[in-house]
């Protein structure tokens, strides 16, 4: 049993929940700041958008198995465009048959065919991987790279909260401990609502736990031999992901390195942020604010990540733990 912080197992789940069009009561304001951005992604949302339905299955080989504890978005890219083209379509056949089951259940008129843009990827894996790579780097620099900072902090918290569970009670504690409906008795790993059956015998060797911002309340299962299954469960702490606390305790004491103004534009962003923005919030003008934003990035407590018209500035761990009165 090993834990892993991936960041695709984030890209699914996410797409999904904005494109609900629901109110989130953990994750409104990171919706109500990224839904208007989506228009900029263009050609690369319609692909995604088929391939991750408003519910139910999504293909498997979006998910590849983490090889370490925490596999960067552009190894598991990697993964994805190396995917075998048998696989690819037997992921695709899997998902139109389980949409056209929805749609019987549910007696709508389509009967869940492939869209044209995974059609175009059944008949052409090799070159329909790749695209949907670049949809997937355009969508993470817009939705979540921005965030990344804040997002990992807590998946790491948790693996830390797990990794103690273990060493002081055992598997035992952490597996009972990790959702409502997992439960480990009598020697077995029982999930009380996967639709589909999870014997051993048809798994790869070990179990992968991932903590995930974005999967709650529910669990996500992939069985996909001979690789581990994995199991991504929401982490905790993530209701506090998005809540604006009070001001940053070690503003004043960054303020006396930094300059006031450096000090300032750290706080404000607590949430990605424009130029624009900035410069409205805090009466700096915009200059000032490119010129001070260009000293931070340099000073790797900043960065920049470009949403169609937009560059968000956001801050790195870096700046969070400077910012951390417990840090």
């Amino acid at each position: 049993m090993r834990f892993a912080v991936a960041p695709m197992w984030e890209v699914g789940p996410s797409l999904r929940l904005l494109r609900s069009g629901v109110p989130h009561a953990v994750h409104g304001p990171w919706v109500e700041q990224v839904r208007p951005r989506l228009a900029a992604l263009g050609p690369a949302y319609g692909l995604l958008a088929e391939l991750v339905p408003p519910a139910g299955y999504v293909p498997d080989f979006l998910n590849p198995a983490p090889t370490g504890p925490a596999p960067t978005l552009a190894g598991e890219l990697a993964a994805i465009r190396a995917t075998p083209a048998g696989q690819v379509r037997r992921d695709l056949d899997r998902l139109a048959a389980d949409q056209a089951d929805q749609a019987h259940r549910a007696d709508r008129a389509d009967r869940g065919t492939l869209g044209p843009r995974l059609r175009a990827l059944y008949a052409d894996p090799e070159a329909g991987l790749a695209r949907l790579a670049e949809a997937v780097e355009a969508y993470w620099e817009l939705a979540l790279a921005p965030y990344w900072a804040r997002i990992r902090a807590v998946l790491d918290a948790d693996v830390l909260y797990r990794a103690r569970q273990a060493a002081e009670h055992g598997a035992e504690r952490v597996l009972n401990d990790l959702h409502a409906e997992l439960r480990w008795t009598d020697g077995a790993l029982r999930l009380s609502r996967r639709s589909r059956p999870m014997p051993r015998r048809a798994a790869g060797p070990g179990l992968l736990l991932i903590p995930s911002a974005f999967t709650g309340p529910g669990l996500f299962t992939l069985l996909a031999p001979p690789a581990p299954p994995q199991l991504a469960y929401p982490a905790r702490g993530i209701g506090r992901l998005w809540t604006a606390g009070p001001p940053a305790p070690g503003t004043a004491a960054l303020a006396a390195v930094l300059g006031r103004s450096r000090a300032l534009l750290l706080a404000e962003l607590a949430a990605p942020a424009s130029t624009t923005e900035l410069a409205h919030r805090t009466g700096l003008s915009p200059s000032a604010v490119s010129q001070y934003l260009t000293a931070l990035r340099d000073a790797r407590l900043v960065s920049a990540h470009r949403a169609g018209r937009w560059v968000l500035y956001a801050r790195t761990a870096t700046a969070e733990a400077l910012l951390d009165p417990d840090g």
